[in-house]
């Protein structure tokens, strides 16, 4: 015996690979072992000459490429170290279940057993991941050679998926069922499991904010009591990634520049089904802006000039944002003045006796580079200008670095892709780059279900279509349908966001409503369309434009039980003036501060609008408003302080009456504590001796509001969701010049101003967030109707 009878044997789905190496050389081992202690000559057998070699087993495998596998030429003298290399070799290519190496004098005989081919391939018990989502996943196909090792990764890729979505006790076994012809039926057996929740996340290290201020930055959200409503309390591997960064950024926002996540670990209940995360951070110090200068090194970069358009000031809370706010408005002024290749580099100089940071902006010149062209791929539907209009930059343009990262932020923000990936290469030459923008393409049609609740209107079903990307055109068309037990709307929207090429938002509104609210004794009908042109006039501030033309009306609801009318005097004269329209322009001017504000705990908002009818129609007239509103979180974020002021005017400068549909009608969104039209004058007339009291609101031509609030935790559980508030407001309603109020009966023409105290519940739920409210009017007038207790509701499926 020179060998053995068998030089290596595999058996697929056995045993491994590495066992069948291994009884291999310990056979080859035994018989070399043998032959030195029964015949010296037996040394010299280890090497052998094949004139031939005969292949055995092969169906599909031609019989030269198994022969190509050993890499053993006729006539040549190996080794068994090379037969041994020869039977890993074909084992490796993967298509063979079996393989046996036989010498046989001089022909080597090599049997193999191949792998079968996968006829089909099924899942089962998978309920949450569709049939083809699977099939995307994993690698093995019909058709192909059956690899046990393929189905095992397959297997585990599967369960990856549902680990993915928090299902971390997901079991995947493939299966095999053999058919004729040396093929099998590939069974993939799903067991999901329930997913994982994460029953309570906590925080250690944390000194400055709490665990409660902290649960609400990240997005891992605890199992709260609406849990099988929501999918945030699920164990989410990437999740967590995420909420490290978001943590990071919270606090690198607040000036904690030392801030770190030392680590944050699910600790897994024995049963499986939830998880304790505890996230262990540094918080470090808080630093502010120390000495803020700008130097230049550059001839025809003045730092002075450059230093006055910062808004950066000493003793500001250090923020990175700040400072790349800071880089972009001299980067762009160095655009309006003509001087290219600008580049701004921040040293930043530390200061740990006082806690500052030192920021030097150093202007100096970058490299002489220019954008040869940029390049889109990816965008089946999208056009390409959509993408190019994220670009400030064009073909031929210096390059710049930031401006680049800034419009890759823009192309994500379009929310049309599922990834964007924006890069730079060196193009035909070394002075010029070429731009590579890679995206792909995701649905962007949407239907939205929502369910309201309100006072004015009760419950109520809206429906929505939106396309935000029509035709690959980046424009947005809508169609919305509220219909609740007073009232009813339909209206089709269209916007385009780049008009002509340019920072032009136009969009335009059409619809129709009606309403039949229980708080008046009329009716109302409205249609109405409105194009309007809106741009930004700075960082923080925008202008829009608007055309309204609006044709409403004002129905009786006829007499009541005894023959009598059920609107008073006024209210009847307003209705017989039948159907009216208005036509006219207007505007609406917005300065948010929150959009590159210093202070990341406070903000205000500014919001002044007017519009003139006069342009045609039957009603002339200027109405305008106002409302500011400032917020500030205090006690670390824990408390937030809100003050909200409006205000309306309107100037009626027709030859006809104004109606109440066209003054202002105070509703609880505006005043809390009083229902729909509670204040303000009101039309008390009698008429016969049958009739009672009417007491018809009118509204007013003018109207100030201003409220007060103040939420904060209640110290209840966190996974009940709710929060306290406390609120004042005052209020004032009045005057009706301009009004018929002949037959009339007028109370509170010259208006008082009315004062409400109340407490809120708001309750953060699984299918939206819940406002109670609870009032006491402190000051009001005998004849406004009082409202104690209002509930808003406003959901989402």
């Amino acid at each position: 015996m020179l060998w053995g009878t068998n030089v290596g044997k595999s058996c697929g789905g056995c045993q491994s690979r590495t066992n069948i190496l291994y009884k291999h050389v310990s056979a080859l081992s035994l018989a070399v072992a043998l032959g030195f202690a029964f015949s010296p000559s037996f040394a010299k057998a280890q090497n052998y000459r094949f004139n031939s070699v005969k292949v055995e087993g092969n169906q599909r495998i031609q019989t030269s490429t198994i022969v190509a596998y050993t890499g053993i030429k006729q006539g040549e003298t190996v080794s068994a170290g090379r037969l041994n290399d020869a039977y890993q070799h074909i084992l490796d290519s993967g298509v063979f279940e079996t393989v046996e190496l036989v010498p046989r004098g001089n022909t080597l005989v090599i049997k193999v057993t191949e792998f079968a081919t996968i006829n089909q391939i099924s899942f089962e018990g998978n309920r949450r991941l569709k049939d083809d989502d699977l099939v995307a996943l994993i690698e093995s196909s019909p058709r192909r050679v059956f690899n046990p090792s393929q189905a095992e990764r397959d297997a585990a890729i599967i369960a990856e998926a549902y680990g993915s979505q928090g299902r971390i006790a997901s079991r995947v076994t493939p299966k095999i069922i053999r058919r004729s012809d040396n093929r099998v039926d590939l069974v993939f057996e799903i067991t999901e499991g329930d997913t994982t929740e994460v029953e309570r996340v906590s925080f250690v290290g944390n000194r400055v904010y709490s665990d409660r201020r902290l649960r609400r930055v990240v997005e891992t959200k605890q199992a709260g009591f609406l849990r099988a409503l929501i999918n945030s309390d699920t164990l989410v591997e990437d999740r967590i990634e995420f909420d490290k960064q978001v943590l990071r950024d919270f606090y690198l926002s607040r000036g904690y520049v030392d801030f770190r996540v030392n680590s944050a670990n699910a600790e897994v209940t024995s049963e499986r089904d939830a998880v304790f995360l505890v996230v262990d951070v540094t918080e470090g110090q808080q630093f502010q802006f120390g000495e803020i200068s700008v130097s230049s090194e550059i001839d025809e970069a003045y730092s002075d000039e450059f230093f006055d358009t910062l808004k950066v000031k000493p003793g500001a809370i250090y923020s990175p944002l700040l400072v790349e706010n800071a880089i972009t408005r001299l980067e762009t002024l160095a655009v309006r003045k003509g001087i290219d290749f600008l580049r701004v580099e921040p040293r930043i100089s530390r200061n740990d006796r006082d806690l500052t940071l030192d920021v030097e902006f150093v202007l100096t010149r970058g490299p002489r580079l220019f954008v040869e062209r940029i390049d889109i791929e990816g965008n089946t539907t999208t056009l390409d200008r959509v993408i190019r209009q994220r670009f400030k930059a064009v073909e031929g343009d210096p390059f710049n670095p930031r401006a680049i990262r800034e419009s890759a932020e823009r192309i994500r923000a379009l929310g049309f892709f599922a990834s964007a990936e924006v890069d730079v290469r060196e193009g035909s030459s070394p002075s010029q780059v070429v731009v590579d923008v890679d995206v792909e393409e995701q649905p962007t049609g949407s239907l939205s279900l929502g369910g309201a609740y309100s006072v004015e209107d009760g419950i109520g079903l809206s429906i929505g279509l939106s396309e935000n990307n029509f035709l690959g055109r980046g424009q947005r068309l809508s169609f919305n349908i509220s219909t609740a037990q007073e009232s009813e709307e339909y209206i089709f929207g269209f916007t385009e966001p780049h008009l002509l090429g340019r920072d032009l938002r136009f969009s335009f509104d059409l619809g129709v409503s009606r309403s039949d609210s229980s708080f008046s004794e009329y009716d109302t009908k409205r249609a109405f369309f409105m194009p309007s042109l809106g741009f930004q006039l700075g960082e923080s501030s925008n202008l829009a434009l608007r055309y309204t033309w609006d044709r409403d009306e004002m129905l009786s609801r006829g007499d009541d039980s005894n023959g009598d009318p059920l609107a008073g005097t006024v209210v009847r004269n307003e209705i017989a003036q039948g159907e009216l329209v208005s036509s006219g322009i207007g505007f609406s001017y917005t300065y948010d501060s929150r959009i590159t504000g210093l202070d990341p705990n406070a903000g205000f908002l500014v919001e002044l609008g007017a519009d003139y009818a006069g342009l045609g129609g039957d009603n002339e007239y200027v109405k305008s408003s106002a409302r500011l509103i400032a917020q500030r979180r205090v006690f670390h974020e824990e408390v937030t302080l809100r003050a909200t002021f409006e205000a309306g005017a309107l100037s009626w400068l027709g030859d006809d009456d104004s109606r109440s549909i066209d003054r202002y009608i105070l509703s609880p969104r505006i005043m809390r504590g009083f229902e729909p039209g509670g204040i303000g004058p009101r039309d008390q007339s009698q008429i016969g001796a049958t009739s009672s009291n009417y007491n018809d609101f009118l509204g007013g031509n003018y109207y100030a509001v201003a409220r007060f609030d103040a939420e904060f935790p209640l110290g209840l559980p966190e996974e009940f969701g709710m929060r306290g508030g406390l609120f004042y407001d005052i209020g004032n309603l009045w005057d009706l010049s301009n009004v018929d109020t002949t037959g009339g009966s007028i109370v509170g023409e010259d208006g008082s101003f009315r004062q409400v105290i109340g407490f809120s519940l708001l309750w953060t739920t699984g299918i939206g967030p819940l406002r109670f409210n609870f009032s006491k009017a402190l000051q009001k007038e005998t004849f406004d109707k009082e409202q104690s207790f209002d509930l808003t509701i406003q959901a989402r499926f």
